[in-house]
């Protein structure tokens, strides 16, 4: 057992794993990671995808049989991502009843082609959510101008919705409205105003982003205050009357998550960004390598402050510095929405070469 990992549980943040594969299914992997490091839950995107059917051999039976069956890749990926998804989702079944449906969530993403298509991404969702027949399965729908409006329609539908590709405060709070909207849209029709949600903060590409153009007393600094930028209006959210009202109707809240949290400067810790951003009633998903650093070295020493002050001199220094934060979280969702296109499209080219590769062996 890691003393770090069960720490963060101790602070009330779960922590989930930002990686699937078949192998960590099939090798026990993923149970060791349960039982021994607190692992509640587990992300997973096309970029995550298009890496493990790229350059590992777990799919190759898979796709021999499903090139035999002459399916096209798209639908190809979502048979093995259905697959591999609710064999994970049983697996953290315990933990979701364990926590009355707030924790042992998995998470399957909708085309990122149709990041800028509302009706084709609520299509999509209702779809896969309900092929993949499990109550712990979250649907990810990126919180695109677009995607907000599929977003309150499948949560008014009664789908799980893990919102993604979110990078600023203002971003999240677009989020979070969606998401109220449908439940209160529930509530007007009658319904079980009891649907979850994540909604999903990208952290460590703002400070990826300003590296060469901030001064060295502010490299690496954003990506945190936005975070704690976030959290504080996260907070004011769940204190707010309005919610106050939908909890009494027996809402739950959407939780803030924490995400891309490996850090990408060799010069710093690995567990920089779960440090940092410890809070509670908070998600951090982390990859594997951050996990084993974090379980190893890392320490749970304070926890997220609620009350910005912090977040907004730094954001403050940091725009003075010539940094217009606003512009560059637009920049940053658009750049993530085509950065998962990119990846969507050599997945797809993957599957296709592999399944007449393995077919034709």
């Amino acid at each position: 057992m890691s003393a770090s990992t069960a720490a963060l549980s101790r602070v009330g943040q779960s922590l989930w794993l930002d990686q699937i594969t078949r192998g960590l299914l099939d090798d026990g992997t993923l149970a060791r990671f349960i039982r021994e490091l607190h692992v509640t839950g587990l992300t997973s995107n096309p970029s995550i995808y298009n890496l493990a059917v790229k350059d590992t051999s777990f799919y190759d039976a898979a796709l021999a049989a499903l090139g035999a069956r002459k399916l096209a890749a798209e639908e190809a990926f979502f048979e093995i991502a259905i697959e591999d998804l609710t064999r994970a989702a049983d697996l953290f079944r315990p933990v979701f009843d364990r926590t009355g449906g707030i924790d042992g969530w998995v998470s399957l993403e909708v085309s990122p082609r149709l990041a800028y298509d509302t009706a084709a991404t609520l299509a999509q969702a209702k779809s896969l959510h309900a092929r993949a027949a499990r109550p712990n399965l979250f649907i990810k729908i990126p919180g695109t101008p677009e995607g907000l409006p599929a977003i309150q329609e499948a949560i008014f539908a009664g789908v799980p919705v893990n919102v993604t590709l979110l990078f600023s405060r203002e971003q999240y709070l677009a989020a979070a409205e969606a998401y109220l909207r449908g439940i209160e849209r529930r509530i007007e029709a009658g319904l079980p105003p009891r649907v979850c949600s994540v909604a999903s903060l990208f952290i460590s590409r703002w400070d990826g982003a300003t590296a060469k153009t901030l001064p060295p007393e502010l490299v690496n600094r954003l990506g945190i205050a936005v975070g704690e930028h976030s959290y504080q209006a996260y907070r004011d959210l769940l204190a707010s009357d309005r919610f106050e009202r939908l909890c009494n109707s027996g809402a739950v809240p959407q939780r803030l998550l924490f995400a891309s949290t490996g850090t990408k400067d060799p010069k710093l810790s690995e567990s920089l960004y779960i440090e940092a951003l410890a809070a509670p009633n908070t998600i951090n998903t982390m990859p594997e390598k951050t996990l084993h650093a974090f379980a190893e070295r890392g320490r749970v020493t304070a926890t997220l402050s609620a009350g910005g002050g912090l977040a907004d001199s730094t954001i403050f220094a940091i725009e003075r510095a010539g940094v217009d934060v606003a512009a560059l979280g637009a920049k940053l969702q658009k750049d993530g929405a085509e950065s998962f296109v990119k990846s969507w499209d050599e997945l797809l080219s993957v599957i296709e070469t592999k399944s007449r590769a393995v077919a034709g062996g």
